[in-house]
C-alpha cells in the first residue's frame, strides 16, 4: 500500500508540446483523490459529485443539508465532510515513492473529520487544516472540527471505537497569532473565536459529541465498504499507471516531475500568496473606501438632520414666540380691560358714595333747618304764652 503509484500530488500532467523529460509540464487540472462515498446532494463550483469522481486541486466541495462526502486522497488520507459545509483543498503535494508531501485543506464553514494517511506517517507537521479562526495541526491520527459563525470546536478522536483506522491517539495542535492548545488526550477538545486564543483542552460532554456525531450522520449508511475502497484505489492507480507510461516517462523521469511539480507547487503558492494579500489589500481599500463614503453620508444626513433640527428648533421658537406674544397681547388686553371694568366701578362707587353723602348732606341740613324752625316756633310759642301769661298777671294786678 505505501507505494500505492497514484501519482503526484496526483498532478494530471499535460505537456506543451511533446513528452520528451526536458520539456516543461504544464499542469491544467491535479488530481488528490476520489469520491469514496456521498449522501445528499454534495458538489463543486461545476459538477455534481458522485462515488468514483476524481477530486482536483483547489476544488470547493459543497455539501448541502443532511448531505455530505467522504474523499479518499491519494496518500490514503480520509477527508470525511458533514452537512452544510463548505471546504477546499488549497495544497496537495505527494511523492509515492518516498511519501513525502504537503496538505492543505480550508474550511469555510461546516465539519471536517480527518483521519491521516501516509504523508502525515511520515512527517506528522505536514497536515494543516485552516479555519476562520487559525490552524490545526495534525500529528498523525483522527480527529473532528466544526466551523460555526465566529468560532470554531475542534475534537481530537484518537484510539478506540470510533478511531476507524486503529491508530495511535497522536494530537492536534489548535492555534492562532494569539496562542496555541495541544490536545494529546482522546476525547479533548477546544473552542476557538474570533480575536481570542484557544480555549484550554477539556474532556467532551456526551450533549457535545451528539453535535459532532450529528454532523456526520448522513454518511452513515452511505459509507463504501473496505473491498470497494481498496477497489476503487487500485482502478485509480492503474489509471494513473497508463496514462504515465503512455506519456513515456521512466522512473526517473517521474522522480523529476514530482520535483519540478512540487518547487512549481511552491511558486504557485507563493504566486497565490501575493495575489490573496493583494485582494484583501484592494479589499480593504475598497472597504475603507466604502466606508469613507458612508462616513460622508452620515456626516451629510447628520448635518442635514441638524440642520433640519434647527429649523424645526427655530421654527418652534418662532411659534413659541408668537404664541408667547399672541399671550402677552391677551393678557395685556385682559389686564386692561379688567383695569378699566375696575376704574370704571371704582368710579361708579365713589359716585354713588358721593352722591349718598351729598343727599345725607342735605338730608342732615333739612333735618338742622326743620330742627332750628321747630325750635324758633317753640320760642315763638313760649315767648307768646309767656306774654299772655304776663298779660294775664298785669290785669289781674289792675283788678286788685
Amino acid at each position: 500500500m505505501k507505494k500505492i503509484l497514484i501519482i503526484i500530488n496526483a498532478f494530471l500532467i499535460l505537456f506543451s508540446v511533446s513528452v520528451k523529460a526536458s520539456e516543461k509540464v504544464s499542469i491544467e487540472k491535479q488530481l488528490i483523490g476520489i469520491i469514496g462515498a456521498t449522501s445528499g446532494i454534495v458538489k463543486t463550483e461545476s459538477r455534481e459529485l458522485k462515488p468514483g469522481d476524481k477530486i482536483y486541486l483547489n476544488e470547493t466541495i459543497y455539501s448541502g443539508l443532511n448531505s455530505g462526502t467522504q474523499i479518499l486522497l491519494l496518500d490514503q488520507s480520509t477527508f470525511t465532510i458533514g452537512e452544510d459545509s463548505e471546504v477546499v483543498m488549497d495544497t496537495f503535494v505527494y511523492d509515492p515513492a518516498t511519501n513525502d508531501g504537503k496538505i492543505i485543506a480550508s474550511v469555510k464553514q461546516g465539519s471536517l473529520k480527518v483521519i491521516s494517511g501516509l504523508i502525515s506517517k511520515n512527517n506528522p507537521d505536514n497536515l494543516t487544516v485552516e479555519v476562520p479562526e487559525g490552524t490545526l495541526g495534525s500529528r498523525g491520527t483522527e480527529f473532528q472540527t466544526i466551523v460555526s459563525k465566529g468560532r470554531t470546536d475542534t475534537l481530537l478522536i484518537g484510539p478506540g471505537k470510533n478511531n476507524t483506522l486503529g491508530m495511535r491517539p497522536g494530537a492536534v495542535l489548535v492555534g492562532n497569532n494569539l496562542g496555541q492548545t495541544l490536545l494529546d488526550n482522546p476525547y479533548s477538545m477546544t473552542s476557538m473565536t474570533k480575536g481570542k486564543a484557544p480555549g484550554q483542552a477539556k474532556k467532551i460532554t456526551k450533549n457535545q459529541l451528539k453535535k459532532f456525531n450529528k454532523k456526520m450522520k448522513a454518511l452513515k449508511m452511505a459509507k463504501l465498504s473496505p473491498d470497494e475502497t481498496k477497489s476503487e484505489r487500485k482502478e485509480l492507480r492503474k489509471a494513473l499507471k497508463k496514462e504515465l507510461k503512455g506519456l513515456g516517462l521512466e522512473k526517473e523521469e517521474i522522480k523529476t516531475v514530482i520535483r519540478e511539480n512540487i518547487q512549481k507547487d511552491k511558486e504557485k503558492k507563493v504566486v497565490i500568496k501575493q495575489e490573496r494579500a493583494e485582494k484583501k489589500k484592494a479589499e480593504k481599500k475598497k472597504a475603507e473606501k466604502k466606508k469613507a463614503k458612508v462616513n460622508k453620508n452620515k456626516k451629510g444626513k447628520k448635518k442635514k438632520a441638524k440642520l433640519n433640527k434647527n429649523k424645526k428648533s427655530k421654527k418652534k421658537k418662532a411659534v413659541k414666540k408668537k404664541s408667547s406674544k399672541k399671550k402677552k397681547a391677551v393678557k395685556k388686553k385682559s389686564t386692561k380691560k379688567k383695569k378699566a371694568v375696575k376704574k370704571k366701578s371704582t368710579k361708579k362707587k365713589k359716585a354713588v358714595k358721593k352722591k349718598s353723602t351729598k343727599k345725607k348732606k342735605v338730608v342732615k341740613k333739612k333735618k338742622v333747618v326743620k330742627k332750628k324752625k321747630v325750635a324758633k316756633k317753640k320760642k315763638v310759642v313760649k315767648k307768646k304764652k309767656a306774654a299772655k301769661k304776663k298779660k294775664a298777671k298785669n290785669k289781674r294786678k289792675k283788678k286788685k
